[in-house]
């Protein structure tokens, strides 16, 4: 029988979790998650509270391809129970072989893809994406190297991310012509205070069958409700630690608009966030990162626990406007 808890990737037939586990703190320096003891922490308490999606990418960690190697580690025998995302195309500083810049590149992808399963410990990739466009490389290239990959058994699906709507829809033409492995997924920022992806990006995406995978569901933790413009910002967090300034520009009078509308319905505005992201067209999976396996529970409860009707999404329109953000954060 099908998993209920499960979702479609746009119209492909791989199955993912609502909520996905983002892997960028894992390894990552000046976090819990450094090393690898609370890494496999994070991980179990992932697959335990029936996440499946695990993305991570060959820059993150505290040095490229230190991310990829821990996750690889925590998951261990466990590997054919979960669906491996990761991304190759931005600057992995020699981690993956030389690149001459053109990250797309058919002789770029073959040494990627060798070095992610290596340190994923892993004969095949679930999900392998473009981490960006390359505008070096023809997307023709880069498409038919991504098709061997599929061919060879090395990945099974692929996707991109920070596509503009137009590149999504010349990538799905150009596979569409030359009978290749289309792109399933789009991994974009969106949030109710990013919503800029909506009025071109989700229209091309349902029109091509691609699947949504927003990053930054909660705006860098700003939709968390663990800020308030009148209170100091606790420490160790994302925001104060790294991005500070988005302290200072986020739209105070809306998110406490949304604090107010999550308290009238018994919710927290984690689960408001989420909830209202995955009634969104084409989002498949909520990717969230966490340091603390008690954050990862959370967020997998919260894929579940609320889901808005016409009505809530109307307030909530009137709160974060579509298409756009009451400031940018």
């Amino acid at each position: 029988m099908p998993n209920p808890d499960l979702r479609r990737l746009g119209n492909s037939g791989l199955a993912v979790s609502a909520t996905g586990l983002g892997c960028n703190n894992l390894g990552r320096t000046g976090t819990v998650t450094a090393d690898l003891g609370p890494s496999r922490a994070v991980v179990d308490a992932a697959i335990d509270a029936g996440i499946t999606l695990f993305d991570v990418a060959d820059i993150y960690g505290a040095e490229p391809g230190v991310s990829e190697a821990i996750l690889g580690i925590a998951l261990g025998k466990r590997r054919d129970r979960v669906v491996l995302a990761t991304k190759f195309g931005m600057d992995a500083k020699g981690a993956n072989g030389p690149d001459d810049g053109a990250r797309g590149s058919r002789r770029y992808i073959k040494q990627a893809v060798e070095a992610s399963l290596r340190r994923l410990k892993t004969d095949w990739i679930d999900l392998y994406q473009l981490h960006q466009p390359d505008p070096l490389t023809p997307l023709e290239e880069t498409l038919s190297a991504l098709d061997d990959l599929v061919r060879s058994g090395q990945v099974r699906y692929i996707g991109h991310s920070n596509f503009a709507a137009w590149q999504l829809a010349d990538a799905a033409a150009l596979a569409r012509a030359a009978h290749s492995t289309p792109f399933i997924s789009a991994q974009n920022e969106y949030s109710l205070l990013r919503r800029e992806i909506e009025p071109e990006l989700i229209p091309a995406a349902a029109h091509f069958g691609v699947g949504i995978l927003p990053f930054f569901p909660l705006a860098n933790g700003l939709l968390t409700g663990k800020f308030r413009k009148a209170e100091q910002a606790p420490p160790g967090t994302r925001l104060t630690d790294l991005k500070p300034h988005l302290l200072d520009e986020a739209p105070w009078a809306a998110v406490e608009q949304l604090a107010d509308f999550a308290a009238h319905r018994d919710l927290s505005m984690v689960e408001v966030a989420f909830g209202w992201l995955l009634a969104q067209p084409m989002v498949s999976s909520v990717i969230a990162g966490a340091t603390r396996p008690e954050q990862v529970v959370a967020n997998a409860a919260a894929a579940n626990r609320w889901t808005p009707t016409p009505s809530d999404l109307a307030e909530i329109d009137t709160i974060f406007p579509p298409g756009g953000t009451p400031g940018r954060p």
